[in-house]
């Protein structure tokens, strides 16, 4: 049987030697195209992971597909990282979606209302129609609970094949003009803004 124990209260140690529990860090990373959000690859392709200082073992918070870019975040803070995944917390994540053609209102409301995939009802919390160009457009897509590749397939269902998807922001984080492929370290307001946003969705 296993043994619980709280590193903040408890002394762990191993052999007699004391094991000190590593620095919690914060990363954020924009994520460019061909990069994969996996720490682990058997085909050697660039991961997020290789873009930071390997001085510390990180992790990331959740996924991008391969084609996907943006904002990833990137911690060895398990707990905070499980709850700003779990779809219990329903933590906002925002997305620049350039699509081809030009969707409608009612394509909009049906994004809304939801969208019908395999798993089941795939509905964003938020869209807004940002641009129109001749033959495509930018949406802004707000999501809560994300299935795998669930932009793509619920816009190709509509009819609407993605070109270009970003994420823009993770709860109250925000990608803002981080260069492509660069990082930064979070700020402690921002660490403490997604603890909070954690808490306060965990309670509803």
């Amino acid at each position: 049987m296993g043994t619980r124990v709280n590193p903040d209260r408890q002394e762990i140690r191993l052999d007699g030697d004391r094991i000190n529990r590593p620095k919690l860090v914060y990363f954020a990373v924009n994520k460019p195209d061909g990069v994969i959000s996996t720490n682990r690859d058997p085909s050697g392709r660039p991961r997020v992971v290789d873009l930071l200082p390997d001085d510390v073992r990180l992790f990331t918070v959740g996924r991008l597909d391969l084609h996907s870019e943006g904002l990833i975040l990137l911690t060895n803070d398990g707990e905070l990282a499980n709850r700003l995944t779990h779809p219990r917390y329903g933590v906002e994540k925002t997305y620049r979606v350039m699509v081809s053609g030009h969707p409608t209102p009612e394509v909009l409301d049906q994004l809304r209302g939801g969208v019908r995939l395999a798993e089941g009802l795939a509905r964003v919390a938020g869209v807004t129609l940002r641009r129109k160009y001749k033959q495509s457009a930018i949406l802004e897509m707000v999501l809560r609970e994300g299935q795998n590749r669930e932009i793509r397939r619920v816009l190709a269902r509509l009819n609407h094949k993605v070109l270009r998807l970003v994420r823009i922001s993770v709860g109250p984080v925000r990608l803002g003009k981080l260069p492509s492929g660069e990082y930064r370290r979070l700020t402690k307001d921002e660490v403490r803004a997604l603890q909070k946003v954690v808490r306060k969705t965990g309670r509803k």
